[in-house]
């Protein structure tokens, strides 16, 4: 996120969406000044929003463990959310590279306590992220990658897969230990012949405001190559604005641009493909 992202009033709001889709992969907490100026959203005022364009749930991620306790906080007093909760690869390199590898266990411990609370419906985000990650901690990434596997099987919860310039490496680590009954690949942002990998064992794939980017063809290409059943939706809010508001602060009640532009590109229904999208969020991540 740059400072050009940065918008001090907030995008407006979509027509709502002709049946509810729930957004699953939103960070409530990452709002700030530095997005928004003065006019910071809470949490509340968030999912009203979203709420009131057909999206009334969302799986909010806590990404390190002080944003986990602070996203089950959220969860138990608002039925509206559930989490996952897990060390970013990208945080979990900074640990091992700033304060050493038990420090990183130490951490991923930590998320193991916090993901035994039943609102916490997912460990994730966790894979790999190569793209700001030196080379020499690539393998600290891995490890903290296959801890979270690990945890996400014994607690029979969702995985949640971030997977940035890392497509070989996840999917080979992946296809090298026990995963869950329920893997989703969030933002996802591979190509076709990933997209049928995934699919063959039986993966969801979550979009997000990328598949609106003009340059996106590959990726629109991987959308439609996605079985009905493996197909998620989700903002990655406050990143990843879907085109037409680009540039400024990404918030769930955004996802209507997302869902009309998947809905476009695979030639279905609207609302068809809300009640899909909604009923696939249910299996993913258990219904509430």
């Amino acid at each position: 996120m740059t400072r050009r992202d940065r918008s001090d009033s907030p995008p407006p709001a979509p027509e709502p969406l002709a049946a509810p889709v729930v957004d699953s992969h939103t960070h409530l907490n990452l709002h700030d000044r530095y997005l928004h100026g003065e006019n910071v959203p809470d949490a509340d005022a968030l999912l009203a929003m979203a709420a009131g364009v057909g999206v009334p749930k969302v799986v909010q991620i806590g990404c390190d463990v002080e944003y986990a306790r602070v996203s089950v906080e959220m969860a138990r007093t608002r039925p509206a959310v559930v989490v996952g909760v897990a060390v970013h690869p990208n945080d979990a390199a900074h640990i091992h590279d700033h304060d050493g590898p038990a420090a990183l266990d130490a951490a991923i411990d930590e998320i193991g306590v916090l993901a035994q609370d039943p609102v916490v419906r997912a460990v994730g985000e966790t894979g790999l992220d190569y793209y700001r990650t030196a080379e020499g901690l690539h393998e600290a990434q891995q490890h903290a990658f296959r801890r979270h596997v690990a945890m996400a099987v014994e607690l029979d919860k969702a995985l949640v897969i971030h997977d940035r310039d890392s497509h070989d490496d996840v999917l080979a680590l992946l296809d090298a230990v026990t995963v869950p009954e329920r893997v989703v690949f969030h933002c996802f942002s591979g190509d076709e012949a990933m997209a049928r990998h995934c699919a063959e064992r039986g993966w969801f794939m979550s979009f997000a405001g990328p598949i609106t980017y003009k340059a996106n063809d590959g990726l629109r290409a991987a959308l439609r190559a996605v079985p009905d059943e493996l197909l998620l939706v989700e903002t990655d809010a406050p990143y990843l604005t879907p085109v037409p508001e680009r540039g400024r602060p990404n918030a769930s009640y955004l996802m209507p641009h997302t869902v009309r532009a998947m809905a476009a590109e695979r030639g279905v229904d609207e609302g068809a493909l809300c009640t899909l999208l909604y009923d696939n969020a249910m299996r993913a991540f258990g219904a509430w």
